[in-house]
């Protein structure tokens, strides 16, 4: 009999922003000014950033918008939107694995000014399936209408 793998694994690590979810949240801040992770086949933004421009190296500003690479370095990309967010350049949004027992998520994430827990599984462009793993969307830094609460539901 075939182990079943418990884990939440994959040979991916760029999972794509469904366009609709990604229009939902646009409209809520009201547009971002750069996509911080972005492909040239997977731009949500005007302005964007790919793996080649180096992101990490950059002076993030005004509204962004990051669904990074879910990869090992992923702890790299969710320090960066913290230290943006907390520098007042920035406010970033972030479109994250909900992995609650990694380090990552403890010293950052939960210093998020928002979270807002995905109900379900998204399901990723260019994906057969949903997403093997729930998702959270993080909001460091401040934004319209922003609304007292931490906790929340999209």
């Amino acid at each position: 009999m075939a182990k079943k793998s418990v884990h939440f694994r994959s040979e991916k690590d760029d999972w794509g922003t469904p366009t609709a979810f990604f229009d939902r949240l646009e409209r809520r801040f009201q547009g971002f000014d750069r996509d911080v992770c972005a492909s040239d086949h997977n731009a949500k933004c005007k302005n964007y950033w790919t793996k080649e421009d180096d992101a990490l190296s950059k002076t993030w500003t005004g509204y962004c918008w990051m669904n990074p690479p879910y990869g090992r370095q992923i702890g790299e990309w969710v320090k960066k939107a913290y230290e943006s967010a907390d520098s007042g350049e920035a406010t970033v949004v972030c479109l994250l694995p909900s992995r609650t027992d990694t380090k990552w998520w403890h010293e950052y994430v939960m210093r998020a000014d928002t979270l807002w827990f995905v109900k379900g599984r998204l399901k990723f462009e260019g994906a057969p399936n949903s997403a093997p793993f729930p998702s959270v969307v993080a909001v460091f830094g401040v934004y319209p209408n922003y609304m007292p609460g931490r906790f929340s539901y999209v």
